[in-house]
């Protein structure tokens, strides 16, 4: 190939990589992609309750009775204090990483299986992970916590793109 016909390759290729992304980003229902909420239905953290974490000091499960929807999830809470309080501060008590697993997320990969039982605060900040190993090893380096910082844009992009792939599957497929 003459470097004039892989120069026009080039800039076909980038210009169509760059529309690609805007048409990715320019969606609304990206950043609800980012909230964990298994492979079924629509709750965030297998329906525990995230202010629990932070007031009570532990895993405790929520009820439907007491929801609240927020980035495209369903979030359960065990009163409605808890959920109240989640409404007027949802970053506050929401987990990292839209709730996939923190030690995950620090190895750069996307772990959606999670155990609301294996959690830690850090720095005022709640991270879910896979096991309770995993959580005992991410709360002893504190390196995993820079590194998910690192890692979380590669692994936002990842799930876009298998978001992308199953949406282009299940168009196809009808």
């Amino acid at each position: 190939m003459s470097d004039h016909k892989r120069n026009r390759w080039n800039r076909s290729t980038r210009a169509l990589g760059f529309t690609a992304s805007l048409l990715l980003f320019a969606q609304p229902s990206l950043a609800e992609d980012f909230v964990n909420t298994g492979y079924f239905g629509d709750v965030a953290i297998k329906g525990y309750d995230p202010v629990a974490y932070f007031t009570q000091n532990e895993a405790v499960e929520g009820s439907a009775k007491y929801s609240h929807r927020w980035l495209g999830a369903t979030w359960h809470f065990a009163s409605a204090e808890n959920r109240d309080l989640f409404i007027k501060e949802p970053a506050k008590y929401a987990p990292q990483y839209g709730g996939y697993c923190a030690d995950g997320v620090s190895l750069g990969t996307v772990t959606t299986n999670i155990d609301p039982k294996a959690w830690r605060i850090i720095e005022g900040k709640l991270y879910i992970n896979y096991d309770p190993g995993a959580a005992d090893g991410f709360a002893k380096s504190p390196t995993k916590v820079v590194n998910s910082q690192k890692h979380w844009s590669d692994v936002q992009h990842t799930l876009v793109s298998e978001k992308l792939h199953t949406d282009w599957r299940n168009n196809t497929a009808r």
